[in-house]
């Protein structure tokens, strides 16, 4: 089977700008780092450098010097910087990160239901069972902060007192407390 000959690459004509603009960009000290070794690859191979010897004096690989070289005769200048990628998707859409802080801020009484404020256990429970979104009690406190909303402990007492003879049963809490001196 006879060797295949690939066709030397060549860096395309660059324009008096694009020039301009690499040069100003590989001697930034404000430019990301990767902007500026992608522009110093770039204006090495148009200054006639070898590919082998600009990865030797900037410490990357050959690939990474003939990737650069490809992707700037087919995009130009925005081979500087990264493509967009590919992620994870979204878990929760944003009609759903919606309606759990919409949620958060709406009284449980006013929804209906039997107690006085919302812990991050409640509302998720709200959520999966009315709304249809099963969403974890960590990503709804991340929700929240992230709407600059911070959530709050449960306080020990709301309204009205649960038991009307409170005053009348209470006392200190423990004998050894020493009682507060009386102020002058």
């Amino acid at each position: 089977m006879p060797r295949r000959v690939r066709k030397p690459l060549r860096l395309r004509e660059m324009t008096a700008d694009e020039r301009s603009e690499l040069t100003r960009l590989a001697g930034s000290r404000k430019a990301e780092a990767r902007v500026v070794e992608r522009a110093a690859v770039l204006l090495a191979l148009a200054d006639g450098e070898k590919p082998a010897h600009i990865a030797r004096r900037l410490g990357v690989s050959r690939v990474t010097v003939y990737g650069r070289l490809r992707r700037f005769n087919r995009v130009g200048l925005r081979a500087l910087h990264d493509e967009p990628r590919t992620g994870r998707p979204a878990t929760y859409t944003a009609d759903q990160k919606a309606e759990a802080i919409a949620a958060a801020l709406t009284k449980p009484a006013d929804l209906g239901l039997p107690f006085g404020c919302w812990t991050l256990d409640r509302l998720a429970a709200y959520l999966s069972e009315q709304k249809g979104i099963p969403i974890k009690r960590s990503r709804i406190d991340e929700l929240l902060q992230a709407e600059g909303l911070r959530w709050r402990t449960q306080e020990t007492w709301f309204g009205a007192r649960v038991d009307p003879a409170f005053a009348q049963k209470k006392r200190r809490s423990k004998n050894s407390t020493p009682a507060r001196r009386p102020a002058r």
